[in-house]
């Protein structure tokens, strides 16, 4: 049998305050020496299928070829299917729980070929318990397929219509509105909504914002240096608008966080916020 990956990209919400994600990497190693493990990273927020699942959607078209490992599984040692899904042609394969997290990288790898249910216990480890698929269930099979196990070895066959959707929102207009949401706060306090710039294309470099009970102004801009003093738009790196603040937390300082509602329209009248926005921080209650 000949190696078939040589790079295994893991995602989890582990942490790396316990040996979980060591352990992992472990069985990975001992099974099939010759695979780079990528860590994408282990810091999805605890049981948080949500956000693990837009995170792997916003990673998968930079990762190499080979077996994405996806782990955030607050449904572990229950009836969830763990499954293992083929994408991009057989340029790579998808391995984690049924529950929604895989779905939304699943459709941005252009859709699934074949795809399994892991049921042949034969490519697991021996489980003292059933808490730990990522060692026990999903990190085998990752190793296995890197060292040339074909995929319908692992299990049953399933159909991928049956697969679980995933969680992503999306916007919608409601008259000459803009209803989003946050996606996504990263470190820096930017805060990701679910609208492209095309929803926004006409409307000028003044935005109304309406955040909460509050209306804001904002300005669009190319970069974070562009957008002064007060509030901005920047398309960002995986192409979305985020709200942010040049060299501070729009997160912390406008109370944003995921799943918070965001209402964009026109600013038809420059002067109806004002020229400046100023922001001031407030704790979130």
């Amino acid at each position: 049998m000949s190696e078939r990956f040589d790079t295994v990209s893991f995602l989890s919400d582990y942490g790396t305050a316990d040996e979980f994600v060591g352990v992992v990497k472990g069985v990975i190693r001992d099974l099939a020496r010759h695979v780079t493990v990528i860590d994408l990273t282990h810091e999805v927020p605890v049981h948080d299928v949500r956000a693990g699942s837009l995170t792997l959607a916003r990673c998968i078209q930079y990762v190499p070829a080979g077996v994405v490992l996806a782990v955030v599984d607050p449904g572990v040692g229950t009836e969830r299917r763990a499954v293992a899904v083929e994408v991009a042609g057989g340029a790579g394969v998808l391995v984690g729980p049924d529950n929604g997290l895989l779905a939304p990288a699943v459709a941005m790898a252009g859709g699934v070929g074949r795809c399994v249910a892991l049921t042949d216990d034969q490519f697991h480890l021996a489980a003292p318990g059933r808490t730990f698929a990522g060692r026990d269930v999903f990190a085998p099979v990752a190793a296995h397929l890197c060292n040339g196990v074909d995929l319908l070895e692992l299990g049953e066959t399933v159909d991928p219509l049956g697969l679980l959707p995933g969680l992503v929102p999306l916007s919608r207009e409601e008259g000459d509105t803009v209803v989003g949401e946050v996606l996504w706060v990263d470190r820096f306090g930017n805060a990701q909504l679910n609208v492209g710039p095309d929803e926004v294309a006409g409307w000028g470099e003044r935005v109304r914002l309406r955040l909460g009970d509050e209306v804001r102004a904002a300005t669009v801009a190319d970069t974070y240096a562009g957008i002064g003093s007060g509030i901005g738009l920047v398309v960002d790196s995986y192409g979305l608008l985020s709200v942010a603040l040049d060299r501070r937390s729009a997160a912390r300082e406008l109370d944003l966080a995921a799943g918070d509602p965001v209402v964009l329209s026109p600013l038809t009248d420059p002067q109806e916020l004002g020229s400046t926005t100023a922001v001031q921080l407030r704790p979130r209650s």
